[in-house]
């Protein structure tokens, strides 16, 4: 019976066992949406779009954490200017505590005889009346220092207060670039292992025409060539429009990479943003925010050096150069490039400036 018992605890244990690791087997199935016991390999159609869709969704958290990372970068300049603040408050304190030392000091070597006492033994009865009026007004300025210290010793507290809710908010805004990371390497990490399943002439294939959102096709012009830019910028409809046109044209091949904003490497807001920034124009870090950083414009107005997003959640925005193209820095897997624009979900357009 002893024996029959431990049988069946251990056929319960094996089962239990088998069970933990297919749920692992199945979840290690679900990371990419290939793997998994008996399944075929995946097509490169098939590992096409699956890459695709991790470097859109790892673009959404790149622009978000362009955004905490533009929100951490204010809190440290509150921060700093809390800090010099408190600095220059403490020092108008150091001040008006000296004044006050000072003035207690001369009132307690003034002390002594009663003013009455001193007045009948004064030999100059004239000069101590002159002593007593200053004594008042003496007394007068104490008054006010004292009022100085306090309002300086509330205004250092005021101050403190102020730099932990900005410390407070710091620690949130890093916490938070730390999540947007982890989520972006995570994804771009995903992609290269989809990639590396494939040889090498279908990973040249795919990462030489990639692009985001449309399995990675694109045409012969968006390859990274060269395109001369004298018509864009000559049809642009301002010089800063023209400016920024001629800055996108001047990094087509510079390669992509999340969280960059030049002058040698970009993601996608940071190319916009970079390209006007050289025209003297001042735009916001993220496409989601930049969407608004002009006066809308439908896609049938289009002019070379209007701002152009894609997806419905504003995650992808490139510079358009006319003729249906725009310079965008697509993804990990491809440089800065001339592309059309209708690769992508058109989302809207603005005209800055």
């Amino acid at each position: 019976m002893a024996a029959h018992r431990r049988s069946g605890r251990s056929s319960a244990a094996g089962r239990s066992a088998r069970t933990v690791a297919t749920i692992a087997l199945a979840g290690a199935a679900t990371a990419t949406g290939f793997d998994g016991a008996g399944q075929a390999a995946p097509t490169p159609g098939q590992v096409e779009s699956r890459v695709g869709a991790l470097y859109r969704e790892a673009e959404v958290a790149t622009e978000k954490y362009n955004g905490a990372q533009e929100r951490a970068q204010a809190a440290r300049q509150r921060l700093k200017r809390l800090q010099d603040e408190a600095a220059r408050g403490q020092e108008r304190l150091g001040s008006a505590r000296e004044e006050l030392g000072s003035l207690a000091t001369a009132q307690y070597r003034g002390g002594g005889l009663d003013p009455a006492l001193q007045l009948a033994l004064s030999d100059d009865p004239d000069r101590y009346l002159d002593g007593v009026e200053f004594a008042e007004r003496a007394g007068h300025r104490q008054a006010a220092a004292v009022a100085r210290v306090r309002e300086q010793l509330r205004e250092i507290e005021r101050l403190r207060g102020a730099a932990r809710i900005e410390v407070a908010s710091l620690r949130s805004r890093q916490a938070e670039l730390k999540r947007h990371r982890t989520t972006i390497t995570g994804k771009l990490g995903a992609a290269r292992r989809l990639l590396s399943r494939l040889t090498a002439g279908e990973r040249a294939r795919l990462t030489g025409e990639a692009a985001p959102g449309r399995a990675f096709r694109s045409s012969a012009s968006a390859r990274g060539g060269r395109a001369a830019p004298g018509s864009a910028t000559s049809q642009a409809p301002t010089p800063r429009a023209a400016a920024a046109v001629s800055y996108a044209h001047r990094k087509l091949g510079s390669p992509y990479v999340w969280g960059a904003t030049g002058p040698d490497a970009f993601d996608c807001s940071g190319l916009v943003q970079a390209a006007y920034r050289s025209a003297g124009v001042s735009l916001p870090r993220t496409s989601y925010a930049q969407i608004n950083a002009g006066r809308r414009v439908p896609r049938s107005e289009l002019l070379p050096g209007d701002l152009v997003f894609f997806y419905s959640g504003i995650s992808h925005v490139g510079l358009y150069v006319g003729d249906g193209q725009m310079i965008h820095a697509p993804n990990p897997s491809a440089p800065v490039r001339l592309a059309p624009i209708d690769e992508m979900p058109f989302a809207g357009a603005v005209r800055v400036g």
